[in-house]
């Protein structure tokens, strides 16, 4: 398996793109922004006119999209990756989706001869930049071996997750539901801090050093007290939608949901008061509230 493809070339998207290029992987790209498809090509990638150029490509396919409507329509439409990948390659959808999604696009591609791995990501713009992220990976054992090279090339741990989708967007749905309440008590506690008068950096260092200390709570604490609230590469918009889809998933399955359900509030109102920012600009609305700002 020598040749890859990546449809969604933004901040998730052009790190995968990156390492499977850095890995050596034929690397056929797709996104709507001229600008990203210009720094694809840039890095060595062969840039698509279309779906169909990127399925004719390439052996694996990784899907970055943003929503379950477009990775239909990229895998399942008529110019999508089932009709133009040749038999016996696979999808990727690495993209976070609903877990009833997941299974719909499985059960169309049964008996097409084109594999899917529901392999949801976690790691963030980091994890994507630097070939680090944490893959959910739900397919054919036999699959998954073949593809363990164009994987290993972006993720530093891919954990099997179940044997078909929706495996991997279930374990997502549940991880969310966790790193979202995470950053909601972080940024309660900047608030907190701030209104108390402690500087950003005693609480940084005390966080980053203690039980409370995680990749989570350190990189969103230095987020908040260097004011980098746009342009970090964790843009609120995907935190609020994968929230949403924890707390469906939750509802389908009848389970009280108590602190993710006030984190999803919070991503809401800062979603609402600043729909460019990214996640930590929810900690600008709490500061607002109390009228102090938390600062290195």
């Amino acid at each position: 398996m020598e040749r890859a493809g990546v449809i969604g070339l933004g901040d998730m998207g052009s790190g995968l793109a990156k390492n499977l290029i850095a890995n050596g992987f034929q690397t056929t790209g797709l996104d709507l922004s001229e600008a990203r498809m210009q720094a694809f090509a840039e890095m060595g990638g062969t840039a698509a006119a279309s779906v169909a150029e990127v399925g004719a490509n390439s052996d694996a396919v990784y899907v970055m999209v943003m929503n379950g409507d477009q990775a239909k329509a990229v895998i399942l439409g008529d110019d999508g990756l089932v009709s133009h990948m040749a038999q016996g390659g696979v999808v990727i959808l690495t993209a976070t989706i609903k877990p009833s999604e997941a299974a719909e696009i499985a059960e169309a591609m049964a008996g097409s001869g084109i594999h899917l791995i529901d392999s949801p990501v976690s790691g963030g713009y980091p994890g994507a930049q630097g070939g680090t992220l944490t893959m959910m990976a739900a397919g054919d054992p036999a699959v998954l071996d073949d593809c363990a090279p164009v994987m290993q090339a972006v993720s530093a741990n891919i954990h099997r997750v179940g044997t078909a989708a929706p495996g991997g967007q279930t374990v997502k749905a549940i991880l969310q539901s966790l790193l979202g309440a995470m950053f909601s008590a972080t940024f309660e506690a900047a608030a907190l801090a701030a209104k108390a008068g402690v500087s950003g950096q005693v609480i940084y260092d005390v966080v980053s050093t203690s039980s409370g200390g995680c990749s989570i709570t350190s990189n969103a604490l230095q987020k908040i007290i260097d004011r980098q609230f746009e342009g970090t590469g964790s843009h609120i918009n995907t935190m609020h939608k994968d929230l949403t889809i924890s707390m469906g998933f939750a509802e389908e399955l009848g389970v009280p949901m108590h602190t993710a359900a006030a984190a999803m509030q919070i991503f809401h109102a800062g979603r609402t008061k600043y729909p460019n920012g990214d996640n930590w600009v929810c900690t600008r609305v709490i500061e607002e509230i109390v009228g102090a700002e938390l600062h290195r």
